[in-house]
């Protein structure tokens, strides 16, 4: 195969990947915000912040940890910061370097987000799958970064 040539198979592989990557991440999605009011990318972000020390995280770190852009990053913390979820301390020079932080009542929103996501999951065909052939799985995943 000439390596400016892409296999015949490689594009419907990813297309097919990332659908099912979306549709996953819709179906995470409702079954968060029907019972918390939150999306699984905001979600993630509590989790991620939640493994943080109290200090918090920059913006731009928080986006490098959830793979979302430092904007789309900063367009989802408003609403956490509104209903009380998170808190912002500004860059004493750089507003770029604000951290946010989360609060008591975002850790238990949290907390009981993890509830959900797990009968969301146990709900998956994956969740049928012996540990062996997940971890395959997931070896395989890890190539395509």
């Amino acid at each position: 195969m000439n390596a400016e040539n892409i296999a015949p198979h490689t594009m419907p592989a990813v297309t097919q990947l990332l659908e099912t990557a979306s549709r996953l991440e819709r179906r995470l999605d409702r079954a968060l915000s029907c019972t918390r009011g939150v999306s699984y990318s905001e979600y993630r972000l509590l989790a991620t912040l939640a493994e943080a020390s109290e200090l918090g995280l920059p913006r731009i770190a928080l986006a490098d940890s959830v793979g979302l852009t430092a904007s789309a990053v900063t367009r989802a913390l408003k609403p956490l910061e509104k209903t009380g979820y998170v808190t912002t301390e500004k860059g004493e020079r750089d507003a770029r370097q604000s951290r946010a932080i989360i609060t008591a009542a975002g850790l238990e929103l949290l907390d009981d987000a993890k509830g959900i996501l797990r009968d969301a999951l146990r709900e998956l065909p994956l969740n049928q799958l012996t540990a062996q052939k997940v971890s395959e799985f997931q070896s395989r995943l890890l190539e395509l970064r």
